[in-house]
């Protein structure tokens, strides 16, 4: 704009939780890294014991594998630098640093919900097409459904990177956020184009997430159908319970998502805001391997074993 000068921005400042109590700071930075290593630790438990255990090699055990990997490059590109921030004064991160931030949470966080409604089709086929489970599910078209996942994720993650990371940057180069949030970054950026990029990057993510969640649900809606017209109590127990971990980690990975991303506008301060975003960015990656160890048996099962091997090999 003419009579204006503006500076371009070639670094940012990500403030965090440096507006938090100095004395609060040691004990998030404590709890933070517990659940980063316990991610880290669940998910690798997880992706050793489907490697190990032959009677876990079948497709919802593979898409586990895949999503559990994810999850962990999902974390290792966020939670890392988010810890170093919280105990350091020096908040600032490149151009370049952000954009690679932005391209890989993008990344693995849309290949993680493709991954998800992956699981789902598996359930779906098992359950209402379980003649021709083998044929639908074999091992070239599971690899094929996760390296489209994976470049599904990268697409997007590529596009909405480029789409931000285009427009001009100038004046303020603060981001309210510990990391490279698109939307913190959009309002940034300055130029009459800026509209319409935040337009099109939230009608990118929208119709992917929304896109996953509704072929999930339409999934469900076929499985609870078939499940109801097994005529024992017993029988759609056990059948239903082979869906439990998939849905109950579907429903806790759209429910923090929505907190984060579809909270209404009001009077919400920094600091809450920045808590609310450490749910889906950190504690919905820990909770993923608990509920996954936990409600299903086949795997819970399996993991015993590898510790009785490991541990106590007389027992086993």
């Amino acid at each position: 704009m003419a009579g204006q000068n503006y500076s371009m921005v070639t670094e940012f400042i990500l403030v965090g939780f440096s507006n938090f109590p100095r004395h609060l700071l040691p004990a998030f930075f404590l709890l933070y890294l517990l659940m980063y290593l316990f991610t880290l630790l669940g998910n690798l438990l997880i992706m050793a014991t489907v490697w190990s255990e032959r009677s876990l090699h079948t497709p919802m055990y593979l898409f586990l594998c895949a999503l559990s990997t994810s999850e962990i490059l999902f974390t290792v590109a966020i939670t890392p630098r988010m810890l170093v921030d919280m105990l350091s004064t020096h908040h600032t991160i490149t151009w370049a640093a952000c954009a690679s931030q932005m391209f890989f949470s993008f990344t693995f966080g849309f290949t993680h919900s493709f991954l998800l409604m992956i699981m789902g089709y598996d359930r779906y086929v098992a359950i209402c097409h379980p003649l021709r489970y083998h044929v639908l599910m074999s091992p070239r078209g599971c690899a094929r459904l996760v390296s489209w996942s994976w470049v599904g994720g990268s697409v997007i993650g590529m596009m909405s990177t480029l789409i931000v990371f285009h427009l001009t940057f100038c004046g303020s180069n603060v981001i309210h956020h510990f990391l490279c949030h698109v939307f913190s970054l959009l309002k940034l950026a300055c130029g009459k184009e800026t509209a319409s990029v935040t337009l099109a990057v939230i009608l990118v993510c929208v119709s992917a997430l929304m896109g996953c969640l509704f072929l999930i649900v339409l999934s469900y809606v076929f499985i609870v159908a078939a499940i109801l017209q097994i005529p024992s109590a017993e029988g759609r127990h056990k059948t239903f319970s082979t869906c439990v971990s998939h849905l109950t980690v579907v429903i806790v990975h759209y429910s923090f998502a929505s907190i984060i991303y579809l909270k209404p506008k009001g009077p919400h301060s920094m600091d809450s805001n920045t808590l609310m975003a450490t749910t889906y960015i950190v504690f919905t990656p820990f909770l993923s391997p608990i509920i996954f160890s936990l409600r299903n048996k086949e795997l819970k099962n399996a993991i015993k074993k590898s510790f009785q091997r490991k541990f106590n090999p007389l027992s086993s």
